[in-house]
């Protein structure tokens, strides 16, 4: 029998499929997961799931999580209560998106489950071209590319390899099909039958509301990558989504706070997993990619050229400052509560 973390959701069907089912690392039917919590992205919703619907595959099944939104939810039940493979739940779990996601997985059916943002759109043949990587049952996730659909074209001084800022791809990934430790959060899958083994997405990292934090993905995957077998997580490029940019991402602003909450979130990854090599890929990013980068648009003596080079600076220097202040925080939290005495009750 395996035994499932402590901390995992479990139901009947996620037992059943742990602690016996055959064939189970079949791959066959397509769960897909969107979650979503404000009404202001309705439309953007409504475009996704439809993006969603509209895949030609034989078992697809659309999983609508509301995170803690009573207006929104009701607003769901009502659009999609005629389509049967729609099924519109309220997260059960923690508010945010690895609660939300938790609760996805839960009440889905599938043998594979991927997860789509609710302001992100799959174009015609994702759900084909995810699924025939699923034929290596060496595989455990697949993730794509997500284009990004800026509001009134391209910030000048927004650098392409810090395209990550926005939730969509940038340079430094992969241009071909080639094994990652993660892919990104708004176009990823998952085998149901990994996931019943490891357990679900852990609720001290993720977005919950507007917060720019992350590294649910990158968690989760590391401890996938620990498994003997069926621990490959593959990245396509041609597996792709148009990913909508909001407004209020296309600021320095935003650029600033994304990057500290980025730097935050890594080193709360790195606190949770016990592989030494974690943060490997930020590792090559950091001292490959975006000194070329910079280089490079520092050369181009032009003002776009001389303002990415600054931006990218500035964004490593502010995520290496979230992360140094992060982790420096959680040592001296574990340090005073070994030497601080217990209060008394």
């Amino acid at each position: 029998m395996i035994s499932l973390p402590a901390d995992f959701p479990v139901t009947e069907r996620s037992l059943v499929r742990a602690t016996g089912e055959p064939d189970a690392d079949r791959a066959e039917s397509l769960s897909v997961v969107i979650c979503a919590y404000t009404t202001r992205r309705w439309f953007d919703l409504c475009r996704s799931a439809q993006s969603v619907l509209g895949q030609q595959w034989p078992t697809l099944e659309l999983i609508v999580v509301i995170d803690h939104c009573d207006e929104l939810f009701v607003r769901a039940c009502t659009r999609f209560s005629s389509d049967e493979r729609v099924t519109v739940v309220t997260n059960t779990e923690a508010r945010g998106l690895s609660g939300a996601r938790n609760t996805g997985i839960g009440v889905a059916d599938g043998d594979v489950i991927a997860f789509v943002d609710d302001d992100a759109r799959a174009e015609p043949g994702w759900a084909p071209a995810l699924m025939r990587h699923y034929r290596n049952r060496d595989v455990a996730g697949v993730g794509g590319y997500a284009v990004p659909n800026w509001p009134g074209g391209r910030p000048m001084w927004l650098p392409r390899e810090f395209d990550w800022v926005v939730g969509c791809s940038y340079v430094g990934q992969p241009t071909q099909v080639a094994r990652v430790r993660n892919p990104i959060g708004c176009n990823t899958s998952m085998r149901r039958s990994v996931l019943d083994v490891v357990g679900g997405f852990r609720s001290e990292v993720g977005r919950v509301g507007t917060i720019p934090v992350g590294g649910e993905e990158t968690e989760l995957c590391i401890r996938i990558g620990g498994l003997p077998t069926s621990n490959q997580i593959i990245f396509d490029p041609d597996i792709f989504v148009h990913h909508s940019v909001s407004t209020d991402r296309v600021t320095l602003r935003y650029f600033v706070s994304r990057c500290h909450h980025e730097g935050k979130s890594k080193a709360v990854v790195a606190e949770l997993t016990s592989t030494s090599n974690a943060l490997r890929s930020e590792h090559a990013y950091t001292m490959h990619v975006l000194p070329r980068a910079v280089l490079r648009e520092g050369a181009s003596m032009t003002t776009g050229g001389l303002k990415r080079a600054s931006v990218m600076l500035l964004g490593f220097s502010v995520t290496a400052t979230g992360y140094v202040q992060c982790r420096t925080g959680i040592r001296l939290r574990r340090v005073w509560k070994r030497w601080m005495p217990p209060r008394p009750a």
